[in-house]
């Protein structure tokens, strides 16, 4: 019985470095089509990217895309680069669980807190 656990727990850990690996690829594809996108579309509407022009902020950056402005899609775009390891860390959290390992689980937890604290005080800072 212990055996067909730990190649449960095998074959799920295997799923989950797979899964990892899936997020981190296709997060950094996503990241760099959206920011070429807003790259071209820079190119067209003939702007230029400074730190004064572009939108900051959540609500500017909606508004920016709803309005096609070049900027705001280089904004999510960069905004999915630095999701794309906040996700891994989450699911790293996962992957220690199934593992049953209780010492990474709160490390990993922690480095996410971080994370998201660090975040907010970038975003409000």
């Amino acid at each position: 019985m212990q055996n067909r656990e730990r190649d449960h727990v095998r074959e799920e850990s295997k799923y989950v470095a797979l899964m990892i690996g899936r997020i981190m690829r296709i997060g950094v594809m996503a990241a760099v089509v959206v920011l070429l996108i807003g790259l071209v579309m820079m190119m067209f509407q003939g702007g230029q990217l400074t730190a004064a022009t572009q939108p900051h902020r959540f609500g500017t950056i909606f508004v920016g895309l709803m309005h096609g402005q070049a900027d705001a899609v280089m904004m999510v775009g960069l905004f999915l680069l630095i999701l794309t390891p906040v996700l891994r860390v989450v699911v790293s959290i996962y992957a220690f669980m199934v593992e049953h390992d209780q010492l990474y689980v709160w490390i990993t937890t922690v480095v996410l807190i971080i994370l998201v604290v660090a975040m907010i005080i970038g975003y409000f800072g």
